[in-house]
């Protein structure tokens, strides 16, 4: 435990109640909002910020603190009234701004919009998922970076989580990944509180949460009365002394604490205690003042001591740091690079060239190759897939797995956990210092959506392999063959979908997802072969670029009568329905979309260039045709597909479902 000066129970008492009663009058003036969490944990906020937590409010980025998460985000305003109070630049009138347009303390912390805030939390399990891929990280490049005498990466994440936490079903997932790799530098904290919007927990769960995370390896402490300092304390020190385990500790809580006529019932829960209310809890608390918004002066300067613990701990690591420096010079010069999130200079020399004699393969196996052939420029690229290592081929081959023996390994074995690998993805990607990929089939992007959703919000750079992309992997039939997926990722904000066209388009999917630093990308790729384009008749890779580019257009200069646009495996099918189009007199155009959202980021003369407005289009994809129209336009087509798939050779598919170039021509033709 940090060694501090003694503080008076007075004291103590003051600051914490200056949590609760801000907490209190926010959630009043905003008319909405949940006060009764903030009032139950504030002793714990207390304990962690002023003599636990190794952070600087004066520096929320400092690469070595500790990363503190509240995944039961709806509790913002514990979060942002201890942010206000130990000086993280988050002023009064933010509080009293809470939930309005444009302030910093929106309903549920966000990060990037507030200092100090680690994680957007607000879906319930989120966070405490995040947490573990923040452990992930710290493990991995303390071990990558630290020597013996120099541990300049040696920080803890901790979260706290409520009952709707762990009532999600990303809790498991996420707390049995975290105990199989024995992260004991993860304290997490349950608000036992009994306590869901519709009344006692006991209504629809009767979980017992202590064996429960027994038995995914966790240590399991109890904290009887969070109100009690001391208990608290212990229970910190204990975790930090089991370096094998990852912790969490039950902490006894009681909702809305202090109100006389909401404490410990739902109704403290997600309503505003009421004016007459809020009176009599301060006057329970003995608080000094019935003015909303009141902060003693001595609580705000007890409160802001955190400024000069935080400087002292940062100024030490300093020091650690620049000994690190001295002894390690090309490890302290290659950490700060990945640190600032910097690519090599020369790191896309090392994609993949693909050429007839290795580009006639299916898109998931030249992703194979572009990784491995990057592994070596690129050691911040870790990742790996969902059990599905073999089919998503997302090895770095001749490279250690991630496990608690090997804590530098950068191929990982996120077993079948999809939503847990996209959360834990998110939480290495806040960490820093790493590009995170993680791999599965498309048709289970469903499982891990919340994720890729909040990945887009928070703007991270995740990036999905997502192989099996369409009926055309055959056999295993419609609960595996993905439909309506394309569209309803390109709905995400933010994400970048790109759906290769061959094996040397998908190595600019991988130049294109590596560039991306301000959100994430979706590569989605094909179980079967696809021909390796032929680059001297054709348009030059690069274009890919830029979304969409002309890939053929008719022989001789002639002007084309229609635009044929596709992604993926069927490109392919619109090439020869060119072919068979300009056999029978009529030419056209073959447009490769790569990217719909990166197209739609060109000026509009490039958009003009390769889509002229006079002339009619004709789109095919093996996917629901939704997102297409935008593209076709009133007086276009889409050759696609709005029905599930079925159990079939995929030859015997895409003939059946009509995704064949007769369909194109078809098109063309009426």
């Amino acid at each position: 435990m940090t060694a501090a000066a003694p503080v008076s129970p007075e004291l103590q008492k003051l600051a914490i109640d200056t949590i609760r009663t801000l907490s209190m009058d926010a959630v009043e003036a905003a008319e909405s909002g949940h006060p009764g969490t903030p009032m139950a944990l504030a002793p714990l906020a207390y304990a962690l910020y002023l003599r636990h937590v190794k952070h600087n409010p004066a520096d929320p980025h400092w690469p070595d603190r500790d990363r503190v998460i509240l995944s039961a985000g709806h509790a913002s305003m514990l979060l942002y009234s201890t942010l206000y109070l130990t000086g993280y630049g988050l002023t009064l009138d933010e509080i009293k701004a809470f939930r309005q347009w444009g302030s910093k303390t929106p309903g549920h912390p966000e990060h990037g919009h507030t200092a100090g805030v680690e994680t957007t939390t607000g879906p319930l399990g989120q966070g405490l998922a995040n947490a573990v891929g923040m452990a992930v990280a710290e493990a991995h490049l303390a071990a990558v970076f630290n020597r013996d005498g120099h541990r300049v990466l040696d920080h803890y994440t901790w979260f706290i989580a409520g009952d709707g936490c762990l009532m999600e079903g990303l809790s498991h997932e996420a707390a049995s990944f975290a105990g199989h790799q024995k992260l004991g530098k993860l304290i997490g904290f349950w608000d036992d509180n009994s306590i869901t919007i519709d009344g006692r927990v006991s209504l629809s769960c009767s979980d017992d949460v202590a064996k429960r995370f027994e038995s995914y390896g966790w240590q399991v402490l109890q904290i009887a009365d969070v109100n009690d300092q001391a208990q608290i304390d212990r229970a910190i020190d204990e975790a930090k002394a089991d370096t094998e385990r990852p912790t969490l500790v039950c902490t006894k809580t009681i909702i809305g604490y202090g109100s006389p006529n909401r404490a410990d019932t739902a109704k403290a829960h997600g309503e505003t205690l009421g004016k007459d209310e809020i009176l009599l809890t301060k006057a329970a608390y003995g608080w000094p003042s019935t003015e909303p918004f009141f902060v003693p002066t001595e609580s705000l300067t007890h409160w802001r001591g955190a400024l000069e613990r935080g400087v002292n701990l940062q100024r030490a690591w300093m020091t650690r740091f620049a000994a690190y420096t001295k002894a390690f010079p090309s490890e302290a010069m290659e950490l700060g690079r990945r640190w600032h999130g910097d690519l090599p200079a020369a790191w896309e020399k090392a994609l993949t060239v693909f050429d007839a004699s290795n580009g006639n393969v299916a898109s998931r196996a030249a992703s194979g190759a572009v990784i491995n052939s990057l592994a070596t420029a690129l050691p911040e690229l870790i990742g790996g897939s969902a059990d599905l290592t073999g089919s998503n081929l997302t090895d770095v081959k001749g490279a250690a797995i991630f496990s608690p023996t090997q804590r530098a390994g950068r191929n990982f074995r996120f077993g079948i956990r999809e939503h847990a690998m996209g959360s834990m993805m998110n939480g290495m990607a806040l960490h820093g210092g790493i590009i995170p990929y993680g791999g599965t089939f498309l048709v289970f992007a469903d499982y891990m959506r919340p994720a890729i959703r909040l990945a887009a919000l928070m703007k991270q750079q995740c990036i999905y392999v997502f192989t099996h992309d369409s009926i055309g992997l055959g056999e295993d039939g419609p609960t595996h063959q993905p439909v309506e997926h394309l569209t309803s990722l390109r709905c995400i904000p933010g994400l970048l979908v790109l759906r290769p066209a061959d094996a040397a388009e998908t190595a600019e999917a991988w130049r294109m997802a590596l560039r991306y630093r301000t959100g994430p990308s979706a590569i989605v790729l094909t179980r079967q072969k696809l021909p390796l384009i032929d680059r001297s008749t054709h348009g030059a890779v690069s274009g890919a670029t830029r979304g969409a580019y002309v890939l053929k257009d008719p022989a001789d200069g002639e002007a084309p009568v229609a635009v044929l646009l596709a992604s993926g495996s069927e490109v392919a099918i619109a090439l020869k329905a060119e072919a068979e189009l300009a056999a029978a007199g009529v030419p056209t155009r073959v447009v490769s979309m790569l990217s719909m959202e990166v197209f739609a980021a060109q000026d509009a003369a490039y958009r003009a260039q390769v889509l002229p407005a006079d002339i009619r289009r004709v789109a095919i994809e093996a996917a629901h045709p939704m997102s297409w129209h935008r593209w076709v336009g009133l007086d276009g087509v889409v050759v696609g597909i709005e029905m599930f798939g079925a159990s079939a050779p995929f030859q015997t598919l895409y003939a059946e479902y009509g995704i064949t170039s007769a369909a194109v021509v078809k098109a063309v033709r009426a």
